[in-house]
């Protein structure tokens, strides 16, 4: 893997882009520690895969419809 600072990986962007597209991951350092990491795409979505959004996750949501309210007065209150 190869290694290189944020002002090399700004000027040469585009070489990094490459070396991704054949596979050769680059971590990018920031004042001397690693701060990212340019992957593959193939290799991002096993890492982070495809979420559904909060809808189709609140649809998809097993036994919504199983709750039941609670029906016990509230306690009063003196304004």
């Amino acid at each position: 893997m190869q290694t290189v600072q944020v002002r090399s990986a700004k000027a040469n962007f585009s070489a990094l882009v490459e070396a991704a597209e054949r596979g050769e991951p680059t971590t990018i350092t920031k004042h001397g520690r690693p701060a990212a990491v340019m992957v593959p795409v193939d290799a991002a979505r096993r890492i982070y895969p495809d979420k559904t959004d909060f809808a189709e996750f609140l649809m998809a949501f097993p036994g919504a419809d199983e709750f039941d309210r609670d029906q016990t007065p509230m306690r009063s209150i003196d304004l």
